[in-house]
Parts: structure tokens; C-alpha cells; sequence
């Protein structure tokens, strides 16, 4: 008879194993699980020492994992994810409408806000959590999925495409008057509105003239770290924003915001809805995920 029910290792040596997995570094992961960095060395040489396999590789610089221990790696982190979401749900009291969404702040101001208001009047029983952070998600494992623009470098997990966005720039009317015929040459005169945050995966600037071949200075005499600033400043007749149209299609709508449309182009990237397979969503989250993709699809965000 194994001398444990489903005959696992002790389950410290693996959740310091998934840590230093995760984070490529005893060091850090001796930081997350608050304990010492010879601590999880010891967890980890016993977790090797009872499957009989090296799991890292170490190196002067930090280490790698192992064949074996990429594959111990991946069965865990889906593992514990899995786990976390169903304490999660055990916690809430509601697992089946329970849903937690994560984006960055523009898209939660712009787009995702408006239409989990709309979503409510439809499913008023669904509890949605709204998780807004310009930083990644990474070690996040209780959210649903993410809204992300671009592709979520070596993630596993789905990702569902929303919509290519449309890239021109944006100003007061006043100020679009003024540049009607403009020339690229003669936007780079007016103040351009540089967004600077955490988030590097936003298009800026100087890569969208980089796309329409302008090869000229690029000043940046005005730097942002909120996209929603940016579009303010641009509304207040004090240079220009970067649009992305079918986000902020509301202000220009209304006419708050006027887009120079002869300098548009198409985003380099698609937006995603980045997380779990359908199967493993709870109801509340599939409907929301179904919700949004029938917007996108009808043209409502």
C-alpha cells in the first residue's frame, strides 16, 4: 500500500517547486512563500531526492529547469490554478456567478465597464469582479480571463481574438480644423501626448510613424502615464493623442475628440480575451466571455 493516498510528495516540496519554477529563482520564490532561500533549496532537493530526478539545473546566474521538471512544472501550474479558482468560488459562497476580470485601466474605463453595466441588465445574478492594473497579470491565478492587446508571450493559455483596432490621431475640433490637409512633417510640430506606463505592449508614437515611413524628429515634449489623461489633455485643445478608435468611439461620437482620419492605420496587434477553456469557467464567466464576444461581433464596443 503507498504510504500516501495518491502518493505525492509532501506538499510543501511542491508548491516551493511550482514557486521556483515559476519565478526561475530560488531567490524570489524564497520571497513570495515568505521564507528563506536555502529553505526552498531544502524543499526542492527533497522533492528530487524521493522522485529520484534532478528537476533544475543549476547555474552561477540562477537556474533552469530539467526535462522532467518542465513537465513536473506544467501539470502543477494548471494544477494549482484549478485549485485556487475553486477556493475562490468555496470562499465567495456563489461558484456558479462568480466571474473576475482583468484589463488595463483604459480598457476598463472605456470599454470593459461600460459593457459588464449592460451584461448586468441581462444577468443581474452574476457577481463580476473587475481587476484594473498596466502591469502584467502574471501571478494572478483567480482570475477568469484578461483582455489583452497583443499575444501574452509564452502563455498556455486560450486566447480568444476580439478585434483589430484602428490607430490615427486624435485632437480638439478646433485643433483638427487647424490641421486639415496637415502633413506627417507637420504633426510632429504640435505637442504629441507620449503614454508612458508599465504596460510596454501599447503602440506609441514613434512606432506608428515608424509604420507610415516617417523617418523625421519625433519630439516628446508631453509624457502621460494614464491613457485617460491623454485623451483629456488632446480634448482641452493641447496636442494631439494617439486614438485607438473603436475604444474611445464614444468621445468621438459626441465630438469631444475629432480623429484625423487620413493618418489612419490598422493597430499592429488584436485585442484577446486571454484565460481558461470554456469547461473550466464557471457559468457566470462563460456567460460574461459569450457576452463580450457577441458585442464585438455586433459592433457595440
Amino acid at each position: 500500500m503507498s504510504r500516501r493516498h495518491y502518493n505525492l510528495p509532501p506538499l510543501a516540496t511542491l508548491s516551493a517547486f511550482e514557486a521556483a519554477a515559476r519565478h526561475l529563482s530560488f531567490k524570489e520564490a524564497a520571497s513570495e512563500l515568505s521564507v528563506t532561500p536555502g529553505a526552498v533549496s531544502h524543499q526542492i532537493k527533497a522533492l528530487e531526492t524521493d522522485l529520484s530526478a534532478p528537476l533544475f539545473v543549476r547555474k552561477h546566474r540562477g537556474v533552469e529547469l530539467t526535462e522532467d521538471g518542465e513537465a513536473l512544472y506544467e501539470v502543477l501550474g494548471t494544477s494549482f490554478l484549478k485549485m485556487s479558482k475553486v477556493l475562490e468560488q468555496v470562499r465567495s459562497g456563489d461558484s456558479e456567478n462568480h466571474v473576475t476580470v482583468g484589463s488595463t485601466t483604459a480598457v476598463a474605463a472605456l470599454w470593459l465597464s461600460p459593457s459588464v453595466i449592460r451584461f448586468w441588465q441581462e444577468y443581474p445574478h452574476v457577481k463580476v469582479n473587475q481587476l484594473a492594473q498596466d502591469t502584467s497579470f502574471a501571478d494572478r491565478p483567480d482570475l477568469d480571463f484578461i483582455i489583452r492587446y497583443g499575444q501574452e508571450p509564452n502563455s498556455s493559455l486560450p486566447h480568444t481574438k476580439l478585434y483589430r483596432d484602428t490607430l490615427t490621431p486624435v485632437c480638439s475640433p478646433e485643433l483638427a480644423a487647424e490641421l486639415k490637409g496637415a502633413s506627417l512633417g507637420d504633426l510632429t510640430q504640435h505637442r504629441l501626448i507620449h503614454l508612458e506606463t508599465r504596460d510596454n505592449t501599447w503602440t506609441t508614437w514613434p512606432e506608428w510613424f515608424h509604420e507610415l515611413g516617417f523617418t523625421g524628429n519625433i519630439p516628446a515634449q508631453s509624457r502621460v502615464n494614464s491613457y485617460a489623461l491623454a485623451l483629456q489633455v488632446a480634448r482641452k485643445g493641447a496636442g494631439l493623442a494617439l486614438g485607438w478608435k473603436r475604444l474611445i468611439q464614444p468621445m468621438l461620437s459626441s465630438g469631444k475628440l475629432v480623429a484625423l482620419e487620413e493618418f489612419s492605420i490598422p493597430a499592429p496587434n488584436n485585442f484577446f480575451l486571454v484565460g481558461r477553456e470554456d469547461e473550466h469557467l464557471s457559468e457566470g464567466a462563460l456567460a460574461l466571455k459569450n457576452w463580450l464576444l457577441n458585442e464585438v461581433q455586433d459592433g457595440s464596443v
